[in-house]
């Protein structure tokens, strides 16, 4: 029982939760009410949804696990109470459950590429597990590429729903609709949140854990640039999300959708606003921690936001 309570820790299966619920919501809340009765074929089959959720969440799981592998030394520093590699699971197999998850993620994405007749999961979960690999082992020490890409595969989680229901309907149908542009504009606007926000997150949890980088010779940017420079970096991130969503709220209310104004105003601005302030005054890695996991909740509250586009398309 402590090796599988590990393992769930391991592979951070709160987020990997997270993730499937974000595909589950953008189907159900956003495709399907687009679409209407006229459901895009490769999701006719609802095999297909699942699997493509399942090759998300397992690569993602194979992430979770390559990035402790590589960071052992840096956790003993920063979060000496967490390490699962090399305390409670061996290198040896956490290197095997890194190349089965992975492995089993992309087969299962090229498969669903196969069922629906054209090959974006399949390459694009390939390029998903290179990233990852890549970051863990020296982008993450990089001064912003190693942000700039969690930030790109956190967004992608989204866009690949997206992409994959257009470039279907757009082959199957030989021509684009207006359901397909609203698709495109809903997938650019959550795709866009979903990067600032995992941007601004990964900069303030790079602050949080200066001490155990630095002394491992990570290049991030709180370590380049100094702290009050990254939180300037981040502050300006946060005032453009917050501005970003207030616009896109007053364009909203132009529709009548009151109670997803409020929402977004009381759930997801509001606590930005917060975040903003206090990361003015935060200077302890206690501070730091704070702010993380308050961005972690907003970016719940924003994904479930897509429920309103069930409640009023």
């Amino acid at each position: 029982m402590k090796l599988l309570a590990a393992f769930f820790k391991l592979i951070r299966w709160p987020n990997l939760v997270f993730i499937a619920l974000t595909q589950l919501l953008f189907y159900y809340c956003i495709i399907i009410p687009v679409f209407k009765e006229a459901t895009p074929f490769v999701f006719a089959d609802k095999k297909i949804l699942l699997l493509l959720i399942l090759s998300s969440v397992l690569i993602a799981a194979a992430g979770y696990i390559i990035n402790d592998y590589f960071d052992i030394n840096i956790d003993l520093v920063n979060k000496p109470q967490q390490n699962v590699v090399d305390s409670i699971m061996s290198r040896r197999w956490a290197m095997f459950w890194h190349m089965f998850l992975s492995m089993t993620g992309i087969v299962m994405g090229f498969y669903v590429d196969f069922i629906s007749g054209h090959f974006l999961l399949g390459i694009s979960n390939v390029i998903c597990v290179v990233l990852l690999f890549v970051y863990s082992l020296t982008f993450k020490k990089r001064m912003l590429i190693g942000n700039i890409i969690i930030s790109a595969l956190t967004a992608w989680v989204v866009m690949v729903m997206g992409l994959y229901v257009m470039i279907d309907f757009v082959l199957k149908m030989g021509e684009s609709s207006t359901s397909v542009t609203r698709i495109m504009r809903l997938t650019i606007l959550y795709t866009a949140f979903a990067f600032i926000i995992s941007l601004i997150r990964e900069v303030i949890k790079d602050m949080e854990d200066i001490e155990g980088d630095r002394r491992y010779g990570c290049r991030t940017m709180p370590i380049v640039w100094g702290i009050n420079s990254s939180k300037v970096f981040t502050a300006v991130w946060l005032i453009v999300l917050i501005t970003s969503l207030v616009v896109v709220q007053v364009y909203v209310l132009l529709f009548g959708w009151w109670w997803s104004a409020v929402y977004v105003l009381l759930l997801i601005v509001l606590p930005l606003l917060w975040i903003l302030r206090k990361l003015r005054i935060a200077n302890e890695q206690a501070d730091f921690h704070y702010l993380s996991s308050l961005i972690k909740l907003v970016m719940l509250t924003g994904i479930c936001s897509m429920i309103f586009f069930k409640l009023y398309l």
